[in-house]
């Protein structure tokens, strides 16, 4: 992100751009970000966008070899293609790609070993954006904060961001929700967090697996019911679930070693406060169980994907196994 930055900064500009990773918020700042560095504003003339699984690759090709109209260069952004995990002839266009031509592209899953991913390695620079540690975030909310002249207890912060998780998106949804509510306050306090910031499906998550944890199967599985009305797919609560084993395996064998709180926040990129609650977590398994979770969370992903096994019903089987008494270790 860094050598991005410095790119926007002095205009040296790569001829192709490759933003991924997980953090949605960041991309979308990035993108724009290279558009009006690529492009005047107003200039829609040399700016082509395409989007989805589906876009026309001829389409594309030919758009790059249009030379740009009264401007030094034409800009194509192209986003969520899953170019980057297919085989595809643009690896190969890119080597002939003209010089008065740029390209951005914007993904959520590549593979490394695709021949795109390698071509734009080559001729460009891909940034990863991923989600944004614990003193980051800190930072960035603080500095929102400033802006609108307010200040936040620490109690108030710790809990906001037990509510918010660290997608950078939401975080903004919610702060401009809390200081529209605090408009006549100075400082906000944490009475203020728990009237108007919502709980995130990530924190639902959390709470699932320690109702499993507990050995709570009847208030896990009324957590995975109640984000099922809520439309959210069985296949995204499975991704999360095994996040959190994963997490939870991470802080588990830290524990292992002797780290303490401070390191083992350090190591995974949480805030000290929140790698507390997943040291405490943690102990409800052992560790021969989390490696278990995990490997069972791909095991399922994979029958769902091969048809094998229905989503919801996957998803309801995995946490009624974990739920039950389990050696602790």
């Amino acid at each position: 992100m860094k050598g991005l930055n410095e790119d926007i900064k002095t205009g040296n500009l790569r001829q192709i751009y490759l933003l991924c990773g997980e953090e949605d918020y960041l991309k979308k700042q990035y993108k724009e970000k290279l558009r009006n560095a690529f492009l005047d504003e107003e200039d829609t003339m040399n700016y082509n966008y395409f989007s989805g699984k589906n876009i026309s690759l001829d389409e594309v090709i030919g758009m790059a070899d249009t030379m740009p109209f009264f401007a030094e260069r034409r800009l194509i952004v192209i986003q969520d293609s899953g170019l980057f995990k297919t085989s595809n002839e643009l690896g190969d266009y890119l080597k002939r790609l003209p010089s008065t031509t740029c390209m951005v592209f914007v993904e959520s899953e590549i593979d490394k070993r695709n021949k795109l991913y390698k071509a734009v390695k080559d001729k460009g620079r891909i940034v990863e954006l991923g989600r944004q540690n614990a003193n980051t975030l800190t930072t960035w909310v603080l500095s929102k904060l400033k802006a609108e002249k307010k200040n936040i207890t620490k109690d108030a912060m710790e809990l906001f961001f037990l509510r918010t998780g660290d997608d950078m998106e939401h975080i903004e949804k919610e702060l401009e929700k809390l200081i529209c509510f605090c408009m006549e306050k100075d400082v906000i306090e944490r009475q203020d967090v728990e009237q108007i910031c919502t709980i995130t499906v990530t924190n639902k998550i959390f709470d699932m697996v320690t109702y499993i944890a507990e050995h709570k199967k009847e208030k896990a599985l009324a957590l995975y019911y109640d984000l099922l009305s809520l439309k959210e797919p069985p296949m995204r609560i499975l991704f999360l679930i095994a996040r959190q084993f994963n997490l939870l395996l991470q802080v588990k064998e830290l524990i292992y070693l002797g780290k303490g709180q401070a390191e083992i926040a350090g190591k995974i990129s949480l805030a000290p406060f929140i790698a507390k609650k997943y040291m405490t977590q943690s102990q409800g398994f052992s560790t021969e169980q989390l490696r278990s979770a995990v490997e069972n969370c791909v095991d399922v992903e994979e029958a769902v994907k091969q048809g094998r096994m229905n989503d919801k019903i996957g998803v309801e089987m995995l946490i009624v196994k974990y739920s039950e008494d389990v050696k602790r270790g």
